[in-house]
């Protein structure tokens, strides 16, 4: 029997799944900064910088803040001038303000991602299927409010619901944020229920563990994606063959191919 017609919800990440990052995060915050006219680390240094500056907050301020009750706009200052000190630069506070407001502004828009060609398509398919679409993303109000509605991708037409950490005050890995959404979707049991997303830490291993159905996508045919499939998830390469995936009820994991790494994270 096609999964597909045992399912009510689908959830799905959103960053590697629906959409992606245009370029490479580096790039915004140089840019920002030579606009300011203030010297940047090279684009790889300063990627690397933020992803420690990012963990470190997530560490002391989970979910963009929420439970600190402090601003996300505040977070996110804190995040980027964190990045910018370990990259090894110190602005004083008028330069720093000029550059930390264009890169808030540039992420609040639709500018630095794309969609997936197939994401739209595949959202909708699935609600022409009467089965419901969730959203499960480790990421604050603007993605809610603002960018994924300006990327085409909105409530009531691709989605009809969704749960994000810093509005949610949990976040991915955390189990709560799956069973928010199979609550959110009208308490539909987690066997009827399929989340999709690009993480075996983050996605497939907590969906599982509520008791829901989970598939990986590996879109840049990442070295992971070889590790996944040895542990019993299926993989596959995008939403199309995700559809075919669900209608067919072949569910075994597809032809392992030879890896190619790629250089996002």
């Amino acid at each position: 029997m096609a999964l597909l017609s045992r399912l009510r919800l689908v959830t799905v990440d959103v960053t590697g799944t629906l959409i992606a990052y245009r370029g490479q995060l580096g790039d915004y915050y140089c840019t920002a900064a030579r606009s300011a006219g203030m010297p940047c680390p090279g684009y790889t240094r300063m990627h690397q910088s933020f992803n420690a500056a990012y963990a470190d907050m997530a560490r002391r301020h989970p979910c963009f803040g929420h439970a600190s009750r402090m601003p996300d706009v505040d977070w996110w200052k804190m995040c980027v001038r964190d990045s910018f000190v370990r990259a090894g630069y110190q602005y004083d506070d008028g330069t720093f303000e000029q550059i930390f407001r264009r890169i808030y502004s540039v992420f609040g828009t639709p500018a630095p991602y794309s969609v997936f060609p197939d994401a739209r398509r595949f959202l909708r398919w699935l609600r022409a299927e009467k089965v419901t679409v969730g959203i499960i993303s480790n990421a604050d109000h603007r993605y809610r409010d603002v960018v994924l509605p300006a990327l085409g991708l909105n409530q009531g037409s691709e989605w009809d619901f969704g749960v994000f950490s810093g509005v949610a005050g949990v976040e991915k890995p955390d189990r709560r944020i799956y069973e928010m959404a199979l609550e959110a979707a009208g308490g539909v049991a987690p066997e009827q229920a399929l989340h999709i997303g690009d993480s075996m830490s983050k996605d497939y291993a907590p969906a599982r563990a509520v008791g829901m159905h989970a598939l990986l996508l590996d879109r840049f045919r990442t070295a992971d994606a070889e590790r996944w499939r040895r542990a019993g998830a299926p993989v596959l390469p995008d939403l199309v063959s995700a559809q075919h995936w669900l209608t067919t009820g072949d569910h075994s994991p597809p032809t392992v191919e030879e890896p190619i790494i790629d250089e996002r994270d």
